[in-house]
């Protein structure tokens, strides 16, 4: 289900079906997408839920034990969008990174909520052995990939693969940010987000000396 800025319940939803976890986990999606991590509170969350202001505690500690399980949610859905994108790199490294690049604005812009929990909401992946379980193999694509690249390199010119993870993941990032969320600054671009950060890539890799042309 997708969780956007305009979508969700118009209301708090009655708890009927016996899984509060879920009913608490929907309402926090809800509240993200209105009011944005700081407005989830237990006692919102409850409300929405339609429980009482004391049941999500058999569940959850604290507020940020529920936005981090929100989180972890999030990068699983989004490590298995990624996945697909990638295939394995197939038809070949550079069309399928291509791909990847895309997947990566279409779940930011498809799923606000989920992507505000995982990185707006300021919860360290450490806080949880399950988050940063999540969060770890969902860089891992992004990682499998980039070695894949690399790999199309002489090899006494390859350049180290953490490296440039993190930066095309910086790139990836701040373009979805920015540009692909539908954000209420409402900035207006002479291209695509996905035409931004496809020639901000190729750019990026042609200047390490990997030219998919070649």
């Amino acid at each position: 289900m997708s969780w956007t800025k305009q979508g969700g319940p118009s209301g708090p939803r009655g708890y009927h079906h016996g899984n509060l976890k879920e009913a608490l986990i929907r309402a926090a999606l809800v509240l993200i997408a209105k009011k944005g991590p700081a407005g989830v509170t237990f006692a919102e969350a409850a409300r929405w839920a339609g429980v009482s202001p004391a049941a999500p505690y058999r569940h959850f500690s604290h507020r940020d034990q529920l936005l981090a399980d929100v989180a972890r949610r999030g990068f699983e859905q989004f490590e298995a969008a990624l996945r697909q994108a990638w295939n394995s790199g197939r038809p070949d490294p550079f069309t399928a990174f291509a791909h990847f690049g895309r997947a990566y604005l279409q779940f930011a812009r498809n799923e606000p909520a989920y992507y505000s929990a995982m990185f707006e909401a300021g919860i360290p992946l450490q806080s949880s052995p399950q988050l940063r379980e999540a969060g770890e193999r969902c860089f891992s694509v992004l990682r499998e990939a980039v070695e894949q690249l690399v790999a199309t390199m002489p090899a006494k010119s390859r350049p180290p693969g953490l490296m440039m993870s993190l930066h095309i993941w910086a790139l990836s990032h701040g373009i979805a940010s920015l540009f692909n969320r539908g954000d209420s600054a409402g900035r207006v671009l002479p291209m695509s987000a996905e035409e931004l950060l496809e020639a901000a890539v190729l750019i990026y890799l042609r200047g390490l000396g990997l030219d998919h042309s070649r």
